[in-house]
């Protein structure tokens, strides 16, 4: 069975039992249309086109509701709309709008972050509402083609080689195979983290396995060149058995830790990625852990392999190229900057060779004749004798 660190079923599970009749504090008429999506999204039904197939995660279907909750309740508060169906292409666009200068706030204060999340979720529930428009024979006109969903990465804690070291060296003990484990594999924390059974350990503790189920994207092998002995340490010493899980602990108390000791060790500034030492968590291990073996391996697809990734723009957008630098040598530039200069050597080189040849040549056929003589000499002579 796959462990849900957060809990999202229970949640969405427990949400969709308490909102039966009718989700609170929004009109009956967007209650059962955000229902309806929901339980589409939930089965997989009416998808868009382009989109993935295929049922939602709980994850997923948490963001949803809440997000459409949110649009229901704003857009009737702005623009005293009714049912979300009813909202303009003007009146969403300014909406989307006024959340990225900071003009619409939060309920409880400050501007929205990720803004393009909330505009992706918006294009994805209105490509849903034509497609089951069109089923019921109407058109409806798409408002969202304008809508701006482009949005800036968020920042994250970068830590180079030797500040992870240091790191590690200054955690509790029950904490440094933990993050070892972590910047060696660059596994998804917590999802797939929490997932690693003693099991899924091979070859004396130097291959992992993450399984499908447990993946977001694909199942994979890959080889633990950093904490291997590590975790052998650890399970014995845990007493851990082959059906048991890895790593136990709490993503939440985990994180208040790590937060806690990079402030301690790196001060409360920011990190060349921009989030501050405070601030870090166990998925940034997955970023750290991309800039350490980019450079490392030789092809772009083995790297994609061991993230579990299937596009090649998650390599940049993991590492920002952090940590990169120029590997060029003089020898790697002969190819190119010199050729020429070593083609006129060798063209050079083999006309002495063949100069030299042809010396060699004559002096042995000189020498032969040399030696001819001799032998007709010595014969003239010791015939001379012979009388």
């Amino acid at each position: 069975m796959k462990i849900d660190p957060y809990n999202h079923k229970e949640l969405y599970l427990d949400w969709k039992e308490r909102t039966k009749e009718s989700i609170p504090s929004i009109s009956k008429e967007d209650s059962d249309l955000i229902k309806q999506y929901l339980s589409d999204m939930e089965r997989g039904i009416n998808i868009a086109k382009g989109s993935v197939k295929g049922g939602r995660s709980f994850i997923r279907l948490n963001t949803l509701k809440e997000k459409m909750i949110n649009f229901s309740k704003r857009l009737k508060s702005i623009y005293g709309v009714e049912k979300l169906t009813d909202v303009t292409e003007e009146q969403i666009i300014s909406f989307f709008t006024d959340m990225r200068n900071g003009t619409l706030q939060k309920k409880g204060g400050g501007t929205f972050k990720s803004v393009e999340h909330y505009a992706r979720v918006f294009k994805a529930f209105w490509h849903w509402h034509q497609k089951v428009s069109k089923k019921a024979g109407l058109e409806v006109t798409d408002i969202t083609i304008d809508l701006d969903a482009r949005g800036e990465k968020p920042d994250w804690v970068y830590l180079n080689e030797q500040e992870v070291k240091k790191l590690v060296e200054n955690a509790k003990q029950e904490y440094r195979v933990l993050m070892m484990f972590l910047f060696d594999t660059g596994i998804r924390a917590p999802t797939e983290l929490m997932n690693v059974k003693v099991s899924d350990l091979f070859n004396d503790y130097k291959e992992l396995m993450i399984s499908q189920e447990a993946s977001k994207t694909f199942g994979r092998r890959i080889k633990l060149m950093l904490c291997g002995e590590l975790l052998k340490d650890y399970v014995k010493d845990k007493g851990l058995q082959p059906s048991e899980y890895l790593f136990q602990t709490d993503p939440k108390i985990v994180n208040r830790y790590l937060k806690r000791l990079a402030a301690k060790l790196f001060g409360d500034k920011p990190s060349p990625a921009g989030a501050r030492y405070s601030e870090l968590t166990m998925y940034d291990f997955r970023h750290i852990s991309c800039c350490y073996w980019l450079p490392r391996y030789k092809s772009e697809s083995a790297l994609k392999y061991r993230f579990g990734w299937k596009k090649s723009d998650k390599i940049h957008y993991y590492s920002e190229m952090l940590g990169m630098k120029d590997t060029i040598s003089e020898d790697d530039m002969l190819v190119d900057l010199t050729k020429t200069e070593i083609e006129k050597r060798l063209e050079t080189s083999e006309k002495e060779k063949e100069i030299l040849k042809e010396r060699v040549y004559t002096v042995e056929m000189q020498m032969a004749q040399v030696m001819q003589i001799a032998s007709q000499m010595h014969l003239a002579i010791n015939n001379e004798k012979a009388k």
